[in-house]
Parts: structure tokens; C-alpha cells; sequence
């Protein structure tokens, strides 16, 4: 585990990242930077479990926390620290694992935010990956949080529990999905937002590995 420095409006402060490369460090042919969800950290068992998986296929892994994270806090803080924090996660993914394409991906909170940085510009990775896109608040669908996609030239994929409740109605989200220059949707069904299936037994790992069969073909054929 290392630190990083990010750069914020009140000044500079340092968050933990975790880098994990395949076995064979030669066969990566691709780096992802791996955010976390608005409620847990870099090492829950759900992000610890698809970044191995995705070690396993050849694919490098930045994991990193926000840096209210950091300062052990429960909420998120203002979107512009998470976007500054990706501003400084892109290129130590870069300088880590030079050569092959950069990724940016995240859970829940972690992954809109990347959308919201590459819509602005701050980054450009080669593609991006949503594991549960909080397209709204569970109940809120009047207040949708996905208009600045169309906005993101780079290919993007929306892992989805067909369950969510944070993309209900479906129809809403789909329309804004169709909206980007180049995007797909993979249905996990029965899933919720944690992609958790009522009467599966999975743990929080096994699940995130699981996902890793539907994001690695993507990549591929994408990058």
C-alpha cells in the first residue's frame, strides 16, 4: 500500500492506493483504477474480489480511496474532491503500468464519479466501467444523474443488477445510456445494487470476481 497526493481546493492531502499486477507482469495488456463505493473502502471483499479476477486475466489494478475516505469519514465529501482524485489516480495508473490501455472503473459512487471527471475532461481514459451506475437516488427517479454521459467520447460499460432499485424505472436508464457515443449494458439478473441475488449464497468476493466474466471479453474487444 502507498500514498498518493491529491490536490484539493484547500490544499494537498494523501490517500491510500493498493497496486496489483498479474502474476506474470509481461502478459498485462491492460490497467484499471479501481474506485470504491459511496459506503465501503478499496478493501472490501466485493472490489477485492473482481480486482483479482481481473489479475488473474491479465489486467493490472489500481484500487485507491476518496479522501473522505482517508479521513475516515462515513459521507462522501464535495464531487470536486473525488474529481481531483481521479485527476491524480489516471496517471499513477499510467506510471505504473506504462504501455497498455488505462481504465478507469468504479462501484456505485466510485464509478459515476470517473463518469463525472471524464465528461469534464479532467480525465481521458480508454474506456470506462460501471459495476452498479447510481443513475438516481433509490425512489428518486425525477432527479437523474446521468445527462453529462453523452458527453464521454470514450467507449463505456454498465454493469447492472436488473434489480436495482437506483435504476428504476429501467426504460429512463437505458434512454440515457443510449444517449453516449459508444456504450452497452450488461444485466446481471435478479441482481440489486450490490448485485446480490435473493436465494444465492455468494460472498461479497465471489460476487465481484463473477463480474469480471462479462468486463474482461469487453475490454478485449474494446481495447
Amino acid at each position: 500500500m502507498t500514498a498518493l497526493t491529491v490536490v484539493l481546493p484547500a490544499g494537498e492531502v494523501t490517500v491510500s492506493t493498493l497496486f496489483d499486477a498479474p502474476a506474470d507482469p509481461g502478459s498485462t495488456w491492460a490497467a484499471v483504477a479501481l474506485a470504491h463505493g459511496a459506503g465501503a473502502g478499496m478493501d472490501h471483499p466485493f472490489l477485492t474480489g473482481f480486482a483479482g479476477a481481473l489479475n488473474d486475466a491479465g489486467i493490472a489494478t489500481l484500487r485507491f480511496v476518496f479522501p473522505y475516505r482517508e479521513a475516515e469519514r462515513r459521507m462522501p465529501g464535495p464531487a470536486a474532491h473525488a474529481v481531483a482524485t481521479w485527476s491524480a489516480v489516471m496517471p499513477e495508473l499510467a506510471r505504473l503500468a506504462p504501455g497498455v490501455p488505462q481504465v478507469a472503473a468504479g462501484k456505485s459512487y466510485g464509478g459515476r464519479m470517473a463518469s463525472v471527471a471524464a465528461a469534464d475532461g479532467v480525465i481521458a481514459p480508454d474506456a470506462l466501467v460501471y459495476l452498479g451506475y447510481p443513475f438516481h437516488a433509490p425512489g428518486r427517479p425525477e432527479a437523474p444523474r446521468g445527462a453529462h454521459l453523452a458527453h464521454i467520447a470514450a467507449p463505456q460499460l454498465f454493469v447492472e443488477g436488473s434489480a436495482d432499485p437506483f435504476i428504476q424505472p429501467v426504460d429512463q436508464f437505458r434512454a440515457a445510456v443510449d444517449t453516449c457515443a459508444d456504450s452497452e449494458i450488461v444485466w446481471i439478473a435478479g441482481g440489486a445494487h450490490s448485485f446480490e441475488v435473493r436465494g444465492a449464497r455468494r460472498t461479497p468476493a465471489d460476487v465481484g470476481a463473477g463480474l469480471a466474466a462479462s468486463v474482461v471479453p469487453w475490454l478485449r474487444a474494446r481495447l
